[in-house]
Order: structure tokens, then C-alpha cells, then sequence
């Protein structure tokens, strides 16, 4: 274990100032700050996105900047990404020009982000610490379970991922969400709640390195040390909040 944490130095060094940051964040609690935090990850996101779709579409920075500008007033955000889909398919059926990628964008991180938005709007900054603590959970159990005991691989997708490293996050995740759950939740529906979005979570990472493997690149970007970019850091959570905010919706 030793060994692990020695060899991992810069991946936790930025890991402890990126929760630091979040935890801040998290204790301002300013709706301006959350909206304008979320805006300039999805910018650097879609950067990323680009890079991994192998597409050089500009267009998409105009449309996102519009849709993201209206998300802080709208109350529901995650409905505005029906709104830029059908602005999408208009200009594509009237101009028979549009990149047909735009739409994976739109899907994969847009609409990811929108969601974590409208998680924040309805239930406030500690479901999104509750988030934080869930998919960190997952990773870090994940990690060190993995690399101390995995032997079994979890898929093709990406290798170095087992399937004993996948229930040893799971059961981190689990146990540490159910912990500090947001109020006015019962211990079964934290349960449920933490076990299914860390799940989640994990076929977050799976789809980023998909989409790496498929782009024959090593991460998304280079903007974390030892993390790699926004999307490689952050792809677990695009999922889980999606999942987490639909079985809120469900159980509260």
C-alpha cells in the first residue's frame, strides 16, 4: 500500500487541492459561482470532446454559450438540451452542412452538465458534496482494492480495471454515501441511492476510455497532473449525476 500512495504522489497531491477547492465552493454556496464553475468546466470539456470525437466543430462553443447563459435563469436546465436538439436537427435538415458530431457532443458532456446544474437548483450544494463523496469513493476504493488485490479483468474496454477493484469501490461508495446522505432520506433509499449512482459511475470512466481508446489518446487533456483533463476527472460524476438526480426525483 505503501509503494501505491508513493507512486500515485502528484495523482494525490491534485486529487486533495481539487477537493479543497470543491469543499470552498461547496461552503460559499453562490449560485453565480456554481453556475459560472459548471459553464467554464463545460467549456474545457467540450475542448476535450472535440479532441475525442476527432471533430473540429466551432459552432457548437456559440450554441452551448447561448444554452448555458439561459440555464441560469430557466428552472428546469436539463430540458434546454431538447431545446439545442432540435435547434440541431433544424439548422442540419435546412443546411444539409452540420456535423452530425455536434450531437454526440450535445449528449456527451453538454447534457451531463446541465443535469449537475439542475441536481444543485433542486436539492442543493450537499447533494452535490454527497455526489463528490459517492464517486470519490468509488474511484479511490476502486484504485487501491485494485491495485493491491485485482487480478480479475472487469472488460476489453480498459484493461487495467478489475472486477475486484470495481466491488471494492462500489463498497466504499456505498458505505461513505450512505453516511453523509442528504437529509430527509431514509438509510435504505441512501443505500440504494449510493450503490446504483457509484455503478453509474464506473461506466462513466469506462465510456471516457472508450472514447479515449477509440481516439488513440492517453487522456482527454492535460490540464490536472496526474488526473489528465477535465473529462478524465470528471466522468464518473457526469454520469452519476444524471442517475442521481432522476432517483431523487423518484424517491423524494
Amino acid at each position: 500500500m505503501t509503494e501505491i500512495i508513493k507512486s500515485s504522489g502528484t495523482r494525490i497531491k491534485t486529487g486533495v487541492i481539487l477537493i479543497l477547492a470543491v469543499l470552498l465552493i461547496g461552503y460559499i454556496d453562490s449560485f453565480f459561482i456554481m453556475w459560472l464553475l459548471f459553464g467554464g468546466l463545460l467549456v474545457i470539456s467540450i475542448s476535450e470532446s472535440k479532441k475525442l470525437y476527432q471533430t473540429e466543430i466551432d459552432f457548437v462553443y456559440l450554441y452551448t454559450g447561448v444554452l448555458w447563459f439561459v440555464a441560469y435563469f430557466y428552472p428546469n436546465p436539463e430540458d434546454l438540451i431538447f431545446v439545442l436538439a432540435i435547434v440541431y436537427a433544424s439548422v442540419l435538415a435546412y443546411k444539409k452542412s452540420i456535423d452530425t458530431k455536434a450531437f454526440l457532443i450535445l449528449l456527451y458532456p453538454t447534457a451531463s452538465f446541465l443535469f449537475l446544474f439542475s441536481l444543485y437548483i433542486e436539492y442543493g450544494v450537499m447533494s452535490l458534496l454527497w455526489l463528490l463523496v459517492i464517486v470519490a469513493g468509488a474511484d479511490i476504493g476502486a484504485y487501491f482494492v485494485g491495485r493491491s488485490m485485482g487480478k480479475t479483468k472487469f472488460c476489453e474496454t480498459s484493461p487495467n480495471k478489475t472486477i475486484e477493484g470495481v466491488i471494492g469501490g462500489l463498497v466504499v461508495a456505498t458505505i461513505l454515501g450512505t453516511i453523509f446522505s442528504i437529509d430527509n432520506l431514509s438509510t435504505f433509499g441512501a443505500i440504494v441511492i449510493s450503490l446504483i449512482v457509484a455503478l453509474a459511475s464506473v461506466f462513466g470512466d469506462l465510456f471516457e476510455s472508450y472514447l479515449k481508446r477509440e481516439a488513440e489518446v492517453k487522456d482527454s487533456g492535460d490540464i490536472l497532473p496526474g488526473h489528465g483533463g477535465i473529462l478524465d476527472r470528471t466522468d464518473g460524476y457526469l454520469f452519476g449525476g444524471v442517475i442521481m438526480l432522476v432517483l431523487l426525483r423518484a424517491i423524494m
